[in-house]
């Protein structure tokens, strides 16, 4: 397949740059979750999702709290602010999205939530969270994201669409996508952050295929040096969204 850089034009003023998200559980965030975090927003890394169901609401509270924490840490402030438009997921800022518990979300002040099979929905989850939250959710076909697009009336921000490859962070327990279908998705016109198997050659790729960015687990926590892949993935990112010439 002939893949096509992103133009542009298609991401518009919306953004500077495509999206890195870390989807990372609190064993990846370590023991001091709040420098980890901080050090992964300096390295490149625009969003943490905090995904870990093993956590008691406590616990959960207490690291999301830390990673909003960090998420303000830094020369930029708290760059998490961002204009509630259709698009605006594609916009550079520092966010923290939660797994499911979108009453941790609103009381640590994250910026949204990734929507899980047995969470609220997301009508719900929209009118319970300020106007500029993102709300997410991972599909896994094209027939889900064609159903899930305009009849979804803008409550969904964004879509992991996985995986594209075989997981780098646990087994595989669906068939990899691949290039051709995250490139049909793209062309719906729903802000797509590819999720499977990706390191920076594949980041490459799917940069060219047009996706919004990428949401990976093992590409930073199976490094040596979470924080040099981190940079890595942003580099390579950076430069196939806007190839020279």
């Amino acid at each position: 397949m002939a893949l096509r850089p992103s133009s542009p034009e298609r991401l518009s003023a919306n953004t500077s740059r495509p999206v890195l998200c870390a989807v990372l559980d609190a064993r990846a965030l370590g023991s001091r979750p709040g420098d980890f975090a901080r050090q992964l927003f300096e390295s490149g890394v625009d969003w943490i999702q905090l995904r870990d169901r093993s956590l008691s609401s406590d616990s959960l509270f207490r690291i999301a709290r830390l990673l909003v924490d960090a998420r303000k840490d830094g020369t930029g402030g708290d760059r998490g602010e961002v204009q509630a438009d259709s698009q605006a997921v594609v916009r550079s800022a520092r966010r923290v999205i939660v797994n499911r518990r979108v009453d941790i979300a609103l009381s640590v002040g994250a910026n949204g939530v990734h929507l899980g099979f047995d969470a609220i929905d997301e009508g719900r989850a929209r009118e319970l969270l300020p106007e500029d939250a993102c709300i997410g959710r991972s599909l896994h076909a094209l027939d889900e994201i064609e159903s899930a697009s305009p009849s979804a009336g803008g409550l969904r921000s964004y879509v992991h669409l996985a995986p594209i490859w075989n997981p780098i962070s646990k087994e595989a327990s669906r068939p990899a996508l691949g290039l051709e279908l995250l490139s049909k998705a793209v062309d719906r016109g729903r802000p797509i952050l590819a999720q499977g198997g990706i390191n920076p050659e594949r980041a490459a790729e799917v940069a060219r295929a047009g996706a919004a960015g990428i949401a990976v687990t093992g590409a930073i926590t199976a490094a040596v040096n979470p924080m040099a892949a981190a940079r890595q993935l942003r580099e390579t990112l950076d430069t196939n969204y806007f190839p020279e010439g």
